[in-house]
């Protein structure tokens, strides 16, 4: 009987965790549900809520009544499957775990160089534990060519441009946009024709009006970071002497946002909390002001000793940021000024696909990173870990072990995952944050957990204050 129930900016809300049905319910029914998940008699229930309505805690006309017809609509939620439901898929997890997968998407480390000096970069300026180097065309269109041969009958693939900054190696950006296409014509007339979507992830710093018009022909989705407010970014995000980067990219990163608005077309700005900012609100907000429609601003995964590392003690007051952030959405919606912002956009009512419900993001399986040499690892943030190191463009995937492992992962096999509410939202988090907090990929990052847990709860308020 797994239902999480809480208050949020005046509404009760009840989830049924395993069906994902939300329920916004008055003080009756909420405290019905609560006393059915721990007694599981609706008899007890009763007596509660009697008890209760007699110390005059609810104002009933005829307390009796009432009470036994939330019993009964509770009754008929229960049948409907929208209340003290089943848990869905624990019976078929052993099968999950031997599916069979296909590669659907590559993170192309086009440029294992950068032209800032970011100091949260997890890829070290773009070394990733290494050297700087660029990625050849040859390597790319092995890359390329892996990716439809591994894809099984799956048509759309997925290739983002990433780093370092792949604006540093752009004439083979373009060279292998054209690669793509050519592998989707011979494709065709096969049985399993295949469309690539192209992604660019990029500081902005190299932006100008001919990359702007490729992108926005050949880009399914373009990623800009920015921190913030100006002194929030340039305090994380310098050039390598020191200077802030902020007043170069923003007229850059605003015209190419404009652009892609006007157009219909797919992006979102990028940004990272730290230690230095918990006031992260504001830092949406000011992108929000600027213009910025689609924002995503994340907390730093860092360890312990940095002094900009999210810690134990920062939680609470993060927490209270993201309720200030929804009430905020709420307002601005109302006055037709919206905004997405990533961490509360949620489907309560086709949501993922079971697969991405279970183990998240696919990486080790679905979803691997290339070096600009041809290596293979699980994802971007395994990069340089020899120990996830599965094969290369020449020989394809060496360490079928390694993959077998990843397929593990999933909300049933962590143990902090099987009574958490939000464990079909966030799919069980991070392998590599697990990997790099604990030492495996099948453990969780609690902090992160935690601020986890509180943007599923403001998303489902929203929904409920916005009707949608």
């Amino acid at each position: 009987m797994q239902i999480h129930r809480y208050r949020s900016n005046g509404y009760n809300i009840i989830l049924d965790v395993p069906s994902s049905s939300v329920h916004v319910a008055d003080d009756l029914f909420y405290d019905a549900a609560g006393i059915m998940a721990e007694t599981e008699s609706a008899e007890d229930t009763e007596k509660q809520l009697l008890a209760s309505a007699e110390s005059g805690k609810y104002d009933l006309e005829d307390a009796q009544t009432e009470i036994k017809e939330v019993l009964e609509e509770m009754e008929e939620l229960r049948n409907q499957g929208a209340l003290f439901s089943p848990e869905p898929y624990a019976p078929a997890i052993e099968e999950f775990v031997k599916r069979p997968t296909v590669v659907k998407a590559l993170c192309l480390h086009i440029a294992h160089d950068c032209n800032l000096a970011c100091r949260y970069c997890f890829a070290e300026e773009g070394e990733y534990h290494g050297r700087r180097a660029l990625m050849s065309y040859e390597t790319g269109k092995k890359a390329l060519d892996f990716l439809v041969n591994n894809s099984g009958l799956r048509k759309n693939l997925e290739v983002d441009f990433f780093g370092g900054e792949p604006l540093m190696n752009w004439e083979v950006v373009k060279q292998l946009v054209a690669y793509g296409h050519e592998l989707e014509k011979r494709s065709e007339n096969t049985f399993a024709p295949k469309h690539f979507r192209f992604t660019l992830t990029t500081n902005g710093v190299l932006l100008n009006d001919e990359i702007m018009e490729f992108c926005n022909r050949e880009m399914h989705n373009v990623v800009l970071s920015i921190d913030g407010r100006r002194e929030v970014h340039d305090r994380m995000r310098p050039f390598r002497k020191g200077q802030g980067s902020y007043d170069l990219i923003l007229p850059k990163l605003l015209k190419f946002a404009k652009q892609r608005q006007e157009l219909g077309l797919s992006y979102y700005v990028r940004g990272t909390y730290t230690h230095w900012n918990l006031d992260f609100a504001a830092d949406v907000l000011h992108l929000a002001d600027l213009g910025f429609d689609q924002i995503s601003v994340e907390p730093v995964v860092a360890p312990p000793e940095e002094d900009y590392a999210i810690r134990p003690e920062d939680v609470p007051f993060l927490c209270e940021q993201y309720d200030i952030l929804a009430r905020e959405m709420i307002k601005r919606k109302k006055e037709g000024k919206g905004f997405n912002f990533f961490h509360f956009m949620i489907d309560l009512t086709g949501g993922p696909c079971v697969y991405k419900r279970l183990s998240g993001c696919g990486s080790g399986t679905e979803y691997l990173a290339v070096t600009p040499w041809g290596d293979f690892y699980p994802c971007h943030q395994f990069v340089g870990n020899e120990k996830f190191l599965l094969g290369n463009t020449d020989t394809g995937i060496e360490r079928g072990d390694i993959v077998e492992e990843f397929k593990k992962v999933n909300v049933y096999a962590k143990k902090e995952c099987s009574s958490c509410f939000a464990r079909f939202y966030c799919s069980g988090g991070c392998a590599a944050n697990s990997y790099n907090f604990t030492g495996g990929i099948n453990d969780v990052y609690e902090i992160g957990c935690q601020l986890q847990r509180k943007r599923v709860e403001c998303s489902i308020m929203l929904k409920a204050a916005l009707g949608s």
